[in-house]
């Protein structure tokens, strides 16, 4: 176990990085938006707006102001959360966020249980079946899956278990025959299973399966790898031959030996994948009509509705931020050399 003192340092660097990283992603998007066009006003207003609309549109954000004064109140705008309103609805920016975070949140969610489940399980087995027709089949699967389009995916499952066999429904969370259950978390399964709605739980589960599911098999085949290359490495390392020629049952090998170091590696991009599936959310949500963020991002695209956009891709770079942080933080507290190799507390 890491000691404190020796860990601390560490997250410090990893929180002080993350937040250099965020800024950078900031600035990069700042630039490209708001510098680089040539008429960023016109731009920000839609192609059909007005000449008042305009001018508004260069008061609300500064664009007669020089370049590092639009970046002032840029940084100011997402620090004080007020991300200004959607021009097309009238609404908060901030508000639409919070109301369609959630949803995607929970398709996520139920995607990484799966994705967890099917890239373990399928690591595990190709690597301890390592050259035969079992590990064959299974990289040939994942490989498939995992080069293959979320549209080609999306439109394939809707196709095979909606149109040819009805066995889930191809759009929204719920049933719309259902009446309406109170928002507590958002998240609309959870919701129901604290209200202890039955028929609005298993409703949620029927729609979030099948784009959960086309999500989870397009995107496990990184973890199965992982999986199989560190069953591969942990099999052949010396202290599992120790282990077998003390005489240990051979499932208590595989289990304390063999899987559990090699769950240290896939743990980590587990979290990685979390934070690359909030972006991969967009082609599927618009796909199943689910009411996402994707969802709302893929319609800021088609109307370019910048005022929108351009939070939507710092959420999104925000998640994969945040993803790879926790996967650094994990590792090191499933492996402390890390921590001590670079948080100075190693001893010589």
């Amino acid at each position: 176990m890491i000691a404190l003192r020796d860990f601390l340092p560490y997250l410090g660097k990893r929180i002080l990085g993350a937040i250099f990283v965020l800024l950078g992603a900031m600035l990069l998007v700042f630039f490209i938006s708001y510098v680089l066009n040539p008429d960023p006003a016109h731009l920000w207003a839609g192609a059909r707006a007005t000449q008042k609309t305009i001018e508004d549109v260069v008061k609300r954000y500064h664009l007669d102001q020089p370049w590092y004064v639009q970046l002032y109140y840029f940084l100011q705008s997402y620090v004080t959360g007020n991300l200004g309103t959607d021009p097309q609805t009238g609404k908060s920016v901030i508000s639409e966020m919070a109301f369609y975070f959630p949803n995607t949140l929970e398709l996520v969610l139920v995607s990484m249980v799966m994705i967890i489940v099917l890239g373990i399980a399928s690591g595990y087995i190709a690597g301890m079946h390592f050259g035969t027709k079992t590990d064959h089949a299974i990289r040939i699967f994942y490989l498939a899956t995992w080069s293959s389009p979320y549209y080609l995916g999306g439109f394939l499952a809707i196709l095979v278990f909606s149109s040819y066999l009805p066995l889930f429904p191809s759009c929204c969370m719920y049933s719309q025959t259902l009446a309406p259950i109170n928002h507590i978390t958002g998240i609309y399964i959870l919701d129901a299973l604290i209200q202890l709605n039955g028929a609005a739980f298993l409703s949620g589960l029927d729609h979030v399966f099948m784009p959960a599911a086309v999500l989870a098999l397009l995107d496990f085949g990184l973890v199965a790898r992982i999986m199989r290359s560190s069953i591969l490495n942990a099999r052949w390392s010396t202290h599992v031959k120790a282990a077998r020629a003390k005489g240990m049952a051979e499932g208590e090998v595989r289990r304390n030996h063999i899987l559990r170091n090699a769950l240290i590696d896939t743990n980590t991009i587990t979290a990685v994948t979390f934070g690359f599936l909030l972006s991969g959310t967009i082609v599927i949500e618009e796909i199943f009509a689910w009411p996402g963020i994707g969802y709302f991002t893929y319609k800021a695209i088609v109307s370019i509705n910048y005022p929108v956009l351009v939070p939507c891709v710092l959420l999104f770079t925000l998640g994969v931020i945040v993803a790879n942080f926790i996967a650094d933080v994990f590792y090191s507290l499933l492996d402390p050399r890390i921590a001590l190799g670079e948080g100075g507390g190693a001893e010589g």
